[in-house]
């Protein structure tokens, strides 16, 4: 199981999460209670082992100032986080070269919205379509903003879209040590993403949630059946 500790602000924190185990970190240039510059990046991932990955996080919609941002930081994975526009992530292979891997984030409305199944397996569609994109990475929205939200999404309701799709799944949205196999078991995703949920405050992690984490999301099985998984949301 592939696991990234999002939303990095030191290079502590960076560090532990490498040191636990982590496949990579994440660090947020979106606004954000979170959002860090390039120039501290820059600071922190030269101190990083190598075959840590190190994720910047973007809502910018302007291809050359995220490939500046890449080169600048030391980074080696761009998450999209807006809504998916083939044209900026085929303008970003073109300027950051096959070695760089892109995310995009699609969302899963936490605020009452009806359509979401229809709208995700459509968005997935599409996307399945962009070879430049490495891997999806599902997120809660909500009226407090798209991401970093510390609310989980409804993993019953959106298990038929997702199971659709056949690349790279990443679930992310409210997840930490005491759900996250929950997770795993509704979705078999190839990796899981947490921020707030291993934190013990906002830019802090805590040393013993991101070994909790770990070890919830490395023994976790997907589920066997294909019968009903019903689950209610966890915060």
């Amino acid at each position: 199981m592939w696991i990234k500790f999002c939303a990095n602000t030191n290079l502590e924190d960076a560090l532990i999460a490498a040191e636990l185990g982590a496949n990579a970190v994440g660090f947020v240039f979106a606004p954000s209670k979170r959002q860090v510059t390039a120039a501290q990046v820059a600071a922190i991932t030269p101190h990083l082992p190598s075959a840590l990955e190190k994720i910047g996080v973007f809502m910018s919609a302007d291809a050359l100032e995220i490939a500046e941002i890449v080169r600048s930081s030391g980074l080696t994975g761009v998450q999209l986080h807006g809504a998916f526009d083939a044209a900026l992530v085929r303008l970003l292979r073109e300027h950051l070269g096959e070695d760089i891997s892109i995310t995009q984030t699609v969302h899963w409305e936490v605020d009452g919205k009806t359509n979401n199944a229809e709208d995700l397996a459509a968005e997935l569609k599409e996307i399945a379509q962009e070879p430049a994109i490495d891997h999806v990475l599902i997120d809660s929205k909500s009226a407090k903003g798209a991401g970093g939200t510390g609310v989980s999404f409804d993993w019953s309701e959106a298990r038929e879209a997702l199971a659709q799709f056949q690349g790279r799944l990443i679930v992310a949205g409210g997840l930490h040590p005491a759900n996250v196999a929950a997770a795993i078991a509704a979705l078999n995703p190839w990796g899981v993403d947490v921020a707030s949920g291993v934190e013990a405050e906002p830019g802090r992690k805590d040393r013993q949630k991101l070994m909790c984490f770990i070890d919830a999301a490395r023994n976790a099985r997907p589920r066997a059946s294909s019968g009903p998984y019903v689950i209610t949301q966890q915060t």
